[in-house]
C-alpha cells in the first residue's frame, strides 16, 4: 500500500481503537462497550492486559471477547465507579451528543457509561453528524409497549419499526425488544431523552445526551483527530 492510499473504514477502526489505549488507566477498571470499532479496541486492551484490574463490559458478545484473550470481566454491581468507559457511536454531533443502539446493547452500555467519570467515544468520520436523527433511533422497550410507544413517535414525527432477527423480534440480552425509529431530527438531544425516558414502556432510549462523550477519536484520512467536549 503507498502513502497514498486511503485507509479502509477497517483500518481507521484499527487506529482508534489502538489510539484509545491512551486514557486506560494502570491498575484500575475500563468500562468497554460493544461493536466492530470496540472490537479493534479490545484487541489493542489484550497488549496492556497485565496492567489493568479488568473491565466492565456492557454486553455478552463483548464480555466473550474479552475473556477469550484473558482479560478479567467485573460485573457493573461490583463497581462503584469507573475511570473511562469507550466505546463507539451510530452517530455523535459537535456536542458530543450521540445515538447509539444499532448494535442492541444501548441500555447496558448507558449503564456502563453512568459509572464513567469520562466516556471516550471511538468512530470513524462517516459517524460525525451536524444533527442526530439520519442513523434510526433505537428505543429498548417491554414488548406489550412497543405498539403505544410507537404512536408516540408517530406524534413528534418518527416512524418506529420492530426490529427484526431472522424474521422475529429481535431479543436483546436484557430480554426485551427494540424500535428504531426514523424521521426524526435531533435538535435539541438532552429534551428528547428526558421525554422519552418518561414513557411507560421504555428501558432505555438511544440518545446519549446525559451520559454524552467527552473525549472523541474520529479516524479521518488525515489520521485520528482528537475531538473534546
Amino acid at each position: 500500500m503507498t502513502a497514498s492510499t486511503p485507509l479502509s473504514q477497517d483500518e481507521l477502526k484499527t487506529l482508534v481503537g489502538q489510539a484509545a489505549l491512551q486514557y486506560v488507566v494502570p491498575g484500575e477498571l475500563v468500562g468497554v462497550g460493544t461493536g466492530s470499532t470496540v472490537n479493534k479496541f479490545i484487541e489493542a486492551l489484550a497488549s496492556i492486559k497485565d496492567s489493568i484490574r479488568g473491565a466492565v463490559s456492557s454486553s455478552e458478545a463483548s464480555t466473550v471477547r474479552l475473556k477469550a484473550l484473558g482479560i478479567p470481566v467485573l460485573d457493573a454491581n461490583q463497581v462503584r465507579s469507573l475511570s473511562v468507559y469507550i466505546d463507539g457511536a451510530d452517530e455523535i454531533d459537535g456536542r458530543g451528543y450521540m445515538v447509539k443502539g444499532g448494535g442492541a446493547a444501548l441500555t447496558r452500555e448507558k449503564i456502563v457509561a453512568a459509572l464513567a467519570h469520562n466516556f471516550v467515544c471511538i468512530a470513524d468520520e462517516s459517524k460525525r453528524v451536524d444533527v442526530l436523527g439520519a442513523f434510526p433511533l433505537p428505543v429498548e422497550v417491554i414488548p406489550m409497549a412497543a405498539a403505544h410507544i410507537a404512536r408516540r413517535f408517530e406524534l413528534l414525527g418518527g416512524q418506529a419499526t420492530l426490529r427484526l432477527k431472522d424474521g422475529r423480534p429481535l431479543v436483546t440480552d436484557n430480554g426485551q425488544h427494540i424500535l428504531d425509529v426514523r424521521g426524526l431530527r435531533i435538535t435539541d438531544p438532552l429534551a428528547l431523552e428526558s421525554e422519552v425516558n418518561q414513557w411507560p414502556g421504555v428501558v432505555t432510549v438511544g440518545v446519549f445526551a446525559h451520559h454524552k462523550a467527552s473525549v472523541c477519536l474520529l479516524g479521518t484520512r488525515q489520521g485520528v483527530k482528537t475531538l473534546t467536549y
